[in-house]
């Protein structure tokens, strides 16, 4: 069960994440805003590796750095979007189509990895969506 600590942090962590970026980019370019939550976040991510004694280099050329570089591929893509969106949209209208990442991540995983669909997880995804359209339609 240690992975829900791990959850839980990351969700009231990143809880916080839209609206204090909507603040920010009242006043402050999108383009000011990504380059300094993101330095920010791998200035983290360094300290993080150098205090677990990790050496990314030996990853670099992984059989699986392909996947590893796609993803970062795409969450450089989803964050400047979501930062726009919310540049010009408030954080109740964007955060739930934003949201929609992980009904569409947990129907990738299931399709594309082969996790098990079980009854439970098809009503917690279907429950999520109405939840996003209940939320970001007006």
């Amino acid at each position: 069960m240690r992975y829900f600590m791990w959850a839980v942090t990351a969700l009231l962590a990143y809880a916080f994440v839209a609206p204090l970026t909507s603040i920010a980019l009242e006043e402050i370019p999108t383009t000011v805003v990504v380059l300094i939550t993101n330095t920010i976040l791998v200035g983290a991510a360094v300290a993080l590796v150098l205090v677990t004694d990790s050496n990314p280099a030996g990853y670099l050329t992984h059989d699986r750095a392909p996947y590893m570089y796609a993803a970062g591929a795409c969450l450089a893509v989803g964050i400047i979007a979501y930062y726009e969106a919310l540049s010009t949209e408030p954080v109740s209208v964007v955060v739930p189509i934003f949201g929609l990442f992980i009904a569409l991540s947990s129907a990738i995983g299931i399709m594309v990895l082969g996790e098990e669909l079980t009854p439970r997880k098809v009503l917690g995804i279907g429950l999520g969506l109405v939840a996003i359209y209940l939320t970001a339609v007006e």
